[in-house]
């Protein structure tokens, strides 16, 4: 169903996370929440009773309704493909939490099923889209570091078993630092200087198991099944170059860096596994640097969501797109294939780079 008005919006998987997602989504008048749809139909309700959401129930009878344009996927990432088809062949647009597919393959199919059916598939993370970034990002489009030349991210600490009461999950495959925390900040890459070309990376274990921390299981040992620590230097069309470093090994924590320079300047970006934050920038010549403080829309998780709602009735590319999100999947996964083979890796998906948003952009503004 498409028209004026609030676009139609189910959410499948009632965990955690969901109270993020439903606590904006609630609050942007160009979306209304319908339907909340889980496995445990006792904690749908619960959230839907929460949230003030008029139906739930289990993701068939989701699918089944009308009245949802957009159905918002924050099941595990291991499904995340499975369930994505299940929303297009019930004929609705997708929003996924990240990553957007755990292999080249599947996504592949994803986007090529959603091209077939004519529908969007849009994807986490959307802090790109926070007025952090996005700042940085609206500093670079109006040339104030020059042209883009290279860029150094890093996010290193020694891991969440410390503290997450069951971090399995996180150093599996579809895990460890590249998989759970590379999305944030190859997104945020790609945004700056478009589509990466080749990359070349190293990667190493520390240790064949870990000690969970914190909660009811501290204490119990788990395997490591994926590289904690990922070196690589990525090259961009146009003949721009980015290294990044990301690490559960590292027991001198450093995260959120993003530094860009450019033959005028270098602008350091806030954290971008969030939605504000000042960046601060150096030109040539000055003696200090500039702090930019965000101008824009920092509401949190489900900005993409209102993103893609506008894109879709204006008939326009959403910014989070499924190609961008395909993008990042394929140079993570050229990232363990170079790292294997010790070779570099050409990376072959070239998607559009999106221009940043509107500094007026809300998501709470009604403008369907």
């Amino acid at each position: 169903m498409t028209g004026a008005g609030p676009v139609g919006v189910g959410v499948i998987g009632a965990g955690v996370i969901s109270n993020q997602y439903l606590e904006n989504l609630s609050r942007f008048p160009d979306l209304q929440v319908r339907f909340i749809a889980d496995l445990d139909l006792d904690r749908a309700a619960e959230q839907a009773e929460k949230f003030d959401i008029e139906a739930s129930g289990s993701a068939d009878e989701l699918l089944a309704r009308d009245d949802i344009e957009i159905v918002v996927n924050l099941t595990i990432p291991r499904v995340h493909v499975e369930v994505g088809m299940r929303i297009l062949d019930a004929g609705k647009h997708v929003w996924s939490e990240k990553p957007f597919s755990l292999d080249r393959e599947s996504g592949r199919d994803l986007l090529a099923a959603a091209e077939a059916k004519g529908l969007r598939v849009a994807t986490a993370p959307d802090t790109v889209l926070g007025a952090g970034v996005q700042t940085a990002l609206r500093a670079i489009s109006d040339g104030r570091i020059g042209g883009t030349l290279t860029a150094f991210a890093q996010m290193q600490g020694p891991g969440p078993e410390s503290w997450h009461p069951n971090p399995e999950f996180l150093f599996d495959v579809g895990g460890g630092p590249l998989f759970d925390m590379g999305p944030y900040y190859l997104t945020s890459l790609v945004n700056v200087f478009g589509a990466a070309r080749r990359v070349t990376a190293v990667t190493n274990t520390s240790t064949a198991t870990r000690v969970i921390g914190a909660g009811p299981r501290a204490g119990t040992e788990f395997p490591v099944n994926v590289p904690t620590h990922v070196s690589a230097m990525i090259e961009f069309d146009g003949g721009a170059s980015a290294v990044i470093v990301l690490s559960f090994q590292s027991h001198l924590p450093r995260v959120g860096v993003v530094e860009v320079s450019g033959s005028e300047g270098s602008i350091a970006f806030p954290d971008p596994n969030r939605f504000d934050g000042s960046s601060m920038l150096w030109t040539r010549g000055a003696s200090d640097p500039v702090e930019l403080e965000p101008v824009g829309a920092a509401y949190g998780r489900g900005t993409g969501v209102v993103e893609l709602a506008r894109a879709i009735r204006a008939g326009v590319p959403e910014r989070a797109s499924g190609e961008l999100a395909f993008h990042v999947v394929e140079i993570m996964t050229r990232i363990t294939e170079s790292a294997e083979k010790g070779l570099p890796v050409a990376v072959e998906s070239s998607p559009t780079r999106p221009e940043p948003l509107p500094a007026d952009w809300d998501p709470t503004t009604r403008t369907l």
